[in-house]
């Protein structure tokens, strides 16, 4: 029935400052940016190495959304990288605060977590090859 994540859906606080963080930090692609004006909101199509995968929105006013410690509801955002301690030095060099790289005990593979503008945590997850 399910054929994969079609995208992610965020809505953030501040939009310049996360449109800022998604694409120009974290390196996604703008597809398309609409102004919808009855609901003085932007919606903002990115990819990542040419596929959808995120919807960032605003909205005035939107209420906060706890996101530690456990909170019920969507945990993180994860993204596969090649070379964790490549892919930190490059969100060091812009500015980004990282966690301490971990081990997930299961498969072995080092992952660590930062936050994007509103909090949202985000994880960085080390490929095997």
């Amino acid at each position: 029935m399910l054929k994969g994540v079609h995208h992610i859906a965020i809505i953030c606080s501040d939009y310049q400052q996360s449109k800022k963080f998604y694409v120009e930090i974290l390196g996604l692609t703008v597809l398309r940016e609409v102004y919808r004006k009855e609901r003085d909101s932007y919606k903002l199509d990115l990819a990542l190495n040419d596929h959808y995968v995120i919807e960032l929105f605003s909205f005035s006013n939107p209420p906060a959304r706890p996101s530690r410690p456990e909170a019920c509801g969507l945990r993180h955002l994860a993204f596969e990288v090649a070379d964790i301690e490549v892919a930190i030095a490059t969100l060091d060099l812009k500015g980004v605060t990282t966690e301490p790289i971990r081990l997930d005990e299961f498969t072995g593979r080092r992952f660590t977590f930062f936050a994007d503008p509103d909090g949202l945590p985000i994880e960085l997850y080390e490929s095997l090859s």
